[in-house]
This record gives structure tokens, sequence and C-alpha cells, in this order.
């Protein structure tokens, strides 16, 4: 299943762990502090439970969302590079 996942994390050290831990978890970033991939379920609790214990009581928020490859595919985007 594909996922977004998105965080909103004050602490540096925190939102670095867990940028870290969504990348190696196999998901791309697609911007600072969104990710995005394909995960089973069982990998998504995994991966939720893993942040939720780097965040512990520290101010954040974390959103874990399905997408369908299909809605997916109907994004709009825009991407300009420096230079």
């Amino acid at each position: 299943m594909y996922l977004l996942l998105i965080y909103d994390i004050t602490n540096d050290r925190i939102r670095t762990k867990v940028a870290s831990a969504c990348e190696d978890y196999g998901l791309d970033r697609i911007q600072f502090s969104a990710f995005y991939g394909q995960l089973n379920r069982n990998l998504q609790e995994e991966l939720i439970l893993k942040i939720g214990s780097l965040l512990g009581e520290e101010q954040g928020r974390v959103q874990l969302i399905p997408v369908s490859a299909t809605d997916w595919e109907k994004r709009l985007e825009i991407e300009n590079h420096a230079g």
C-alpha cells in the first residue's frame, strides 16, 4: 500500500532521526517534512511506533496517510531547481 507520511516536529535532533527512520524503511523524501512510498500494513505500524518512540514527550505531529497509486498519479506538482 502506498502512503504519505508528513510531520511537524520542532526538535531538530528528533526531526533528523524521524527522517532517517523514514529513509530506513525505503520511503522517498518529497518535501523537507514529507515522505512517500510503499509499505505493507505491518511495516506502517512498525514505523509509526518507532517514530512515536523517537518523539517521546516532545512536541510534534506525525500523520501517515494511505494513498492509492491511482490518486498519486493524479497529483499536480510544480518543481523548480535553483541555478
